[in-house]
């Protein structure tokens, strides 16, 4: 089943369940049975030659899938070692049906033993799900270990044991699967934070459960997908010229900086914007107009001369290479005054948190976690530990649609479900890589006009640049391969 677009909290898939069962009169044990069929499904699709399998059950919910799905690959003729975490006499509810029914079919359940994990070509963690509450402890978090020492494909059943569902983050220990089947709605902590790096490939199977049209379930965040781009960018028409495609002012690049700009400049090209003229430090004209010509260069020697490019420019892009400078607070005092549609970043940014609270609705901001802190007056460690709480303090304190890059980065503004972006490598951490998206997104919205899908759209193109430059090796990839990607990417 494809992935849908938008993601639920634990909380409310819990009460997706809730709903189903108790207002639409499915048996709880249906949902069960039609999720331990799924994970079948997948587990047989990824691993089709594998015949020993080894499931790792809990005491709830999701141990009782477990026993579902080993019960059903029994059936199938599949060698099944199922190992209890918990006495199964102690398990209530479903989960007991689930080990009753399995046992009656012939299965035999062992204790746990961190020695029989070698005897399945898969291991299957069925120990927790979404039911984990802080730290995974005691004999848990001691096979969580053994699961992750085992040498083996881990198949997870709706959320890898120990990782939070909603933030992404492993409090403690968790599981590190290959690929993770989640039911009846996308868990945000599998696309944000760590979660991708925990969870592997996402599966999904709603169980035949739709989600009400109840404020209860809106959404918490939404998926940015490949169709985005031609909405924001379309066909061109066959009479076009390059006025039609926007004209955008890039201001940065302090003295010994000319790279910065020199980037964003590129980026801003490559996505299709018509016409881009770089105002920077007047040391840095030579070294960025050699290395590329079609950027026009205006050395900015006196802020003053700023007034006559930024009548001009439908969209303005501020921070890269632009430093902290009396010059640098100046320029930026000027675009802010412009009212012109900005994208922020950089040294910009932290001009901003330095500078205080600023509203604005036409700007687009795009912080990294660092920066995001200190806009947040936090520390990065607390913005990375619930990435889309930040998101939504900054958008509440500063206005405007924010990008907060990394890992999954995320896009926000007023009034719209959070989008996140799943492309993107490690390859990309390096210098430079910020400053090709503010050029992607600057050159995104000057032919758009939309500041929320030029956001979104800049993300994700600046991401799916990455993943190709990025096929011949991760290491070693630099920000101007990344641009030179973009052409590729916007014309799909």
């Amino acid at each position: 089943m494809a992935l849908p677009t938008v993601l639920y909290s634990a909380a409310q898939v819990r009460a997706l369940d809730k709903y189903v069962i108790e207002t639409l009169g499915v048996p709880g044990y249906t949902l069960m049975k039609r999720a331990g069929e799924a994970a079948l499904r997948y587990l047989r699709s990824r691993w089709p030659t594998a015949y020993r399998i080894v499931i790792v059950c809990g005491g709830g919910n999701n141990g009782g899938d477990g026993y579902v799905l080993a019960r059903f690959a029994q059936a199938a003729g599949l060698t099944v070692t199922v190992l209890a975490a918990v006495p199964p006499e102690s398990l209530k509810g479903d989960a007991r049906h689930a080990w009753e029914d399995f046992t009656a079919s012939g299965g035999r359940v062992q204790p746990f033993s961190a020695a029989q994990l070698a005897d399945g070509e898969v291991i299957v963690d069925a120990l927790l799900g979404t039911g984990a509450r802080g730290p995974v402890r005691g004999d848990f978090c001691r096979i969580v270990q053994a699961i992750n020492a085992a040498a083996r494909p881990v198949f997870a059943i709706d959320v890898p044991s120990g990782l939070d569902s909603d933030t992404g983050v492993p409090a403690g220990d968790a599981v590190r699967a290959d690929c993770t089947v989640t039911f009846v709605g996308l868990k945000t902590g599998l696309f944000i934070g760590d979660g991708p790096e925990f969870a592997g490939t996402v599966y999904f199977d709603d169980l035949e459960v739709t989600a009400p049209t109840q404020p209860d379930f809106t959404p918490r965040l939404e998926r940015i997908l490949d169709s985005e781009i031609s909405r924001a960018l379309p066909r061109r028409k066959r009479a076009a010229h390059k006025g039609d495609f926007g004209r955008v002012l890039i201001v940065g690049s302090g003295v010994g900086m000319p790279g910065a700009t020199r980037l964003a400049g590129e980026a801003c090209l490559r996505v299709g914007a018509g016409l881009v003229t770089v105002a920077v430090a007047p040391e840095n004209v030579a070294a960025i107009a050699a290395g590329r010509p079609e950027l026009i260069c205006l050395p900015l020697a006196e802020v003053a001369a700023l007034h006559e490019p930024i009548e001009r420019a439908d969209v303005i892009a501020i921070g890269p290479g632009l430093g902290r400078s009396a010059w640098a607070r100046r320029a930026l005092d000027v675009v802010l005054e412009s009212g012109k549609p900005l994208v922020v970043d950089a040294d910009a940014l932290n001009l901003i948190a330095e500078a205080g609270q600023l509203v604005r609705r036409n700007w687009i901001l795009t912080p990294h976690p660092g920066e995001a802190a200190r806009l947040l007056a936090t520390s990065t460690a607390d913005v990375q530990r619930d990435r889309l709480s930040a998101l939504s303090q900054l958008v509440e304190r500063y206005g405007g649609t924010v990008v907060l890059k990394g890992a999954g980065t995320l896009v926000g503004t007023q009034g719209r479900t959070p989008g996140v972006c799943e492309r993107g490598n490690p390859g990309m951490a390096t210098a430079g890589m910020g400053d090709v998206l503010t050029g992607a997104i600057a050159g995104t919205l000057a032919q758009c006009g939309d500041p929320w899908l030029a956001a979104r759209v800049g993300v994700l193109v600046h991401a799916m640049a990455g993943d190709a430059a990025a096929r011949t090796g991760e290491r070693g990839l630099l920000a101007g391969d990344v641009a030179k990607e973009l052409r590729t990417c916007v014309n799909l």
